[in-house]
């Protein structure tokens, strides 16, 4: 997917893969080919089917489809030759100690695994609801002191994740709840975790982006596309790339991605 860039940017990027995709197992509104289908006219190599993780309330996906997807997929690679398609989660953040909602025998059922928080998320425990989740909600009607606390705790639960499971990417940094760049970022580039310049949620912001660039941080330009049709529209988070200067070689779906 060659993205050729008409304005005031310099920066041109051939994107060829979306990571950051939903299906009707969760919050989408197509079916796994659907998916596929709409990467393969964008010409794009490689999608993620990336439904939400376990844990998120009335949208994620449940153990028992794990063997359907997985079955599904390895019809569709059978099927379609010119295009890789992963079978991947958006798994979420549920506790402040990096707890995610894969319980830890699926791990290793998923080809990539993507980690974000989201709010309609059941907790690991009752502490990390209050903590995590209710503090947030509040956030910004809190003083001063108890954000910065909260944006702290936020942080180092996401770099505690990254520490504990084999994370892909960090989805939509910042979108949801506040977060300190910069540590993500440093802990993001330390553990070769990608952040995600989601273009659906316009995060990371420009901003974010540059922070995250001083600290060596690595990005990937997704979708979120949550129906078929917006599957490989990256021209959002593109724009975001762009205006921060982001070297094409530091995007892990661009052809020039080095690590």
């Amino acid at each position: 997917m060659l993205v050729k860039n008409e304005g005031a940017y310099a920066m041109d990027y051939c994107l060829t893969a979306d990571f950051h995709t939903h299906t009707r197992y969760s919050h989408g509104k197509g079916t796994i080919e659907q998916n596929v289908l709409a990467a393969r006219r964008k010409g794009l190599k490689k999608i993620a089917i990336a439904d939400h993780g376990f844990n998120h309330f009335g949208f994620g996906m449940r153990i028992r489809d794990i063997h359907h997807i997985r079955r599904e997929i390895n019809d569709l690679r059978e099927k379609y030759h010119d295009i890789d398609i992963l079978f991947g989660i958006e798994a979420n953040l549920i506790g402040l100690d990096g707890e995610i909602d894969i319980p830890e025998e699926y791990i290793e059922a998923f080809d990539i695994i993507l980690m974000g928080f989201h709010k309609a998320v059941i907790p690991h425990s009752a502490k990390d609801g209050w903590k995590l989740f209710v503090r947030n909600a509040f956030y910004s009607v809190l003083p001063h002191k108890d954000r910065e606390k909260i944006r702290h705790d936020n942080t180092m639960a996401m770099v505690r994740a990254m520490e504990r499971y084999p994370i892909h990417t960090i989805t939509h940094p910042g979108a949801k709840i506040d977060i300190d760049t910069r540590i993500l970022a440093r802990n993001a580039a330390k553990h070769n975790v990608f952040l995600e310049i989601n273009g659906y949620h316009g995060f990371l912001t420009v901003e974010y982006v540059k922070i995250a660039l001083d600290e060596g941080a690595c990005f990937v330009i997704n979708s979120d596309a949550h129906r078929p049709e917006e599957v490989g529209e990256l021209s959002r988070g593109i724009m975001i790339a762009q205006k921060a200067g982001v070297p094409s070689g530091r995007i892990a779906n661009s052809r020039e991605f080095v690590r």
